[in-house]
């Protein structure tokens, strides 16, 4: 009989499987002093530079959805040509190339990391990075995942990007990391692959090559050297899962009928054709932000028309919510002047960056307009980083007046789910974004593993934020929903319809097995699960209390 060992659950799933371990990255050599030729280390350098990002693009090329957005950010990176001026005075400073090259990575790794927030959730992205482009100077090749020719689950200190949108599902049965939280790149893209996976696992470091574990992703458990029984139970009930998962179909609904709305997330232009196919009831959440961040001018209503109106046509007589731009903090944009920010997490971002520049916002919602004007979907609009009632209220009226009927606002920030009857008297409905409410709530960054249990979305303290938004909308009669990573856990889902959710919004594969949880549970028995929730002291004793209830229910 094993023992067990805990962290933080990212996505869920049953794996069993013996352990390869992700092999550490080309040693650093010594540092052998000065180069010679300093100009011709930096073309050395760059040369080196393209090739990381030819290759990080190839993979984004050969991708999509969220693994696809990912890998395309990060080969842009590279390219950035402050790196190669950084890397040139790292070199006149004495080092050799390999050790300016490592200085040049580590100057931007540290400013993300002081800048916090969602530009630090980069700076892990950044090791990767020069690990790489050291590889490609010594003529090194990475190491990359094993294969040690049976399926496996992947124990790492923390998985690249690169390496985990590329990963062979057939092989990975399941994902450990020692660091990590979870709206990490690692927890976004197992959940999209379908992936079990643990982060923030700090005992995952002693766990030895080719040891057989059960994974739970669903509890954040790993059962080591698992009995046959304990494997023989959990295969049963995944098998049994899989059925139901099969069989489900339709709108989403409790198990005594009431309806909640399973929409789907929706972020770029090559997810349009999967999450269309998905069986929703439409997007919960499109952002919009692919128009923008990769242009040097601003995009013209026309384009911004032509790219929404081909989203409404493929969800049409279907609910579509469009979040108007969030750029600022880590997604500037190339034709604005965002100015110095000492932390642009909490600086000008969202509905902040539209009120100094206010024709970015009306051009998007003529557009918004145009397109639904040629479209049967059912378009409704809101604005991220709402604080105040004057803002949701400012933007509804904007809305309105543009000829979009239905607008409403994100709650991301504390101060707007503390005053949401009066955010909501002012606009028609209100979309929580759990990731960054958690985030702001707790005061924790998001890519800090050590704080993963503080960005767990099980917290109580979200959980009451998300309660108190909730029946603002019931006292007003208007729907709020949850578009953020908590929306797609199956047994999460049953809290936060009980908290009175309305609709919930997530990755497509995640629809399923959120609509079976549903299926089996009453509004009443929802009701009660939110209320164990809310009595916890702690997001794994919430979790606990109502995986325990569930289960008798079930």
């Amino acid at each position: 009989m094993g023992n067990t060992i805990a962290g933080t659950p990212v996505s869920p799933g049953v794996a069993v499987a013996p352990i390869a371990r992700l092999a550490p990255p080309p040693g650093l050599p010594a540092d052998s002093g000065p180069e010679a030729d300093v100009s011709a280390a930096v073309d050395k350098a760059q040369h080196a530079l393209n090739a990381v990002a030819d290759e990080l693009g190839a993979r984004a090329a050969a991708t999509s959805g969220p693994a696809s957005d990912v890998l395309f950010a990060q080969s842009m990176m590279p390219r950035d040509p402050a790196l190669a001026i950084q890397i040139k005075a790292q070199l006149e400073t004495g080092k050799s190339l390999p050790h300016a090259v490592v200085g040049a990575f580590g100057v931007f790794r540290s400013a993300l990391e002081a800048a916090g927030g969602y530009l630090a959730e980069r700076a892990a992205d950044l090791d990767d990075l020069a690990n790489r482009t050291i590889a490609e100077i010594l003529g090194l090749p990475m190491p990359g995942i094993p294969n040690p020719g049976h399926p496996f689950v992947l124990v790492a200190a923390d998985l690249a990007p690169a390496d985990t949108a590329m990963l062979d599902t057939n092989q990975v049965r399941g994902i450990i990391t020692e660091l990590g939280g979870p709206t990490s790149h690692t927890a976004i893209l197992a959940k999209s692959l379908g992936i079990p996976a643990i982060v923030a696992c700090t005992e995952a470091a002693s766990l030895e090559e080719g040891t057989t574990v059960l994974l739970d992703g669903a509890s954040g458990k790993v059962r080591i050297a698992p009995s046959q029984e304990e494997i023989d139970g959990a295969t049963a009930h995944a098998e049994q899962l899989a059925r139901a998962l099969a069989k489900s179909s339709g709108p989403g609904k409790t198990a005594d009928g009431v309806a909640v709305k399973l929409l789907v997330n929706l972020g770029a232009p090559n997810e349009l054709e999967a999450a269309a196919a998905a069986d929703s009831e439409g997007v919960g959440l499109l952002r919009t932000e692919f128009l923008y961040l990769s242009k040097v001018t601003a995009p013209t209503v026309a384009e911004q028309t032509d790219s929404y109106a081909k989203v409404f046509t493929a969800f049409e007589g279907r609910k579509v919510v469009v979040r108007t731009i969030d750029a600022g903090a880590d997604k500037p944009l190339k034709f604005v002047d965002h100015g110095v920010e000492e932390n642009p997490a909490l600086g000008v971002r969202g509905i902040r960056l539209t009120k100094r520049h206010p024709d970015m916002l009306t051009d998007q919602l003529t557009a918004i307009a145009a397109a639904a004007a040629q479209s049967s979907a059912e378009v409704w609009v809101m604005a991220p980083m709402v604080a105040t009632p004057r803002e949701a209220a400012e933007f509804a009226a904007l809305a309105h007046e543009h000829g979009l009927q239905v607008a409403g606002t994100m709650v991301e920030v504390p101060a707007a789910a503390l005053r949401a009857h009066q955010v909501l008297a002012g606009c028609d409905f209100a979309s929580i974004g759990t990731n960054d409410l958690g985030q702001y709530t707790m005061a924790a960054d998001r890519m800090q593993g050590e704080l993963a249990e503080l960005l767990d979305p099980w917290q109580p303290a979200l959980l009451e934020l998300v309660h108190q938004t909730a029946q603002a909308g019931k006292d007003a009669g208007k729907p709020v929903g949850v578009c953020g990573e908590a929306a797609s856990d199956p047994l999460l889902a049953l809290v936060l319809v009980g908290l009175g959710v309305t609709s919930l919004s997530m990755a497509p594969a995640s629809i399923p097995a959120v609509r079976v949880s549903l299926a089996a549970h009453s509004l009443a028995q929802c009701s009660e699960l939110a209320k164990l929730a809310l009595t916890a002291e702690s997001a794994a004793q919430a979790r606990q209390l109502v995986s325990d209830s569930s289960q008798s229910i079930a």
